[in-house]
């Protein structure tokens, strides 16, 4: 069964849904801008602990968000991925 959370707490591989983006208008629409749909897939590619990036790949697009952007993304893990956090 699917559950929901956000994306900064999901590991390398996992596949997800984006269910919301909360956060100050300017903040969605960049995302939105970027790809990031409600009702779309993504995926966790890399994580880098340096700067706190989490790289996705969106409709075969890479985009990299900050991890405290991530924390306001709302997913719904389709696929737990192997790798780690």
């Amino acid at each position: 069964m699917p559950r929901s959370t956000t994306l900064d707490t999901l590991t390398i591989g996992t596949h997800a849904r984006l269910l919301a983006i909360e956060g100050e208008r300017a903040f969605r629409r960049r995302l939105l801008e970027m790809g990031l749909l409600p009702g779309g897939s993504l995926q966790v590619i890399r994580r880098v602990d340096v700067g706190g990036l989490i790289e996705l790949e969106v409709r075969r697009t890479r985009v990299t968000v900050r991890r405290n952007e991530a924390a306001s993304i709302r997913v719904e893990v389709l696929l737990e991925g192997k790798g780690s956090a």
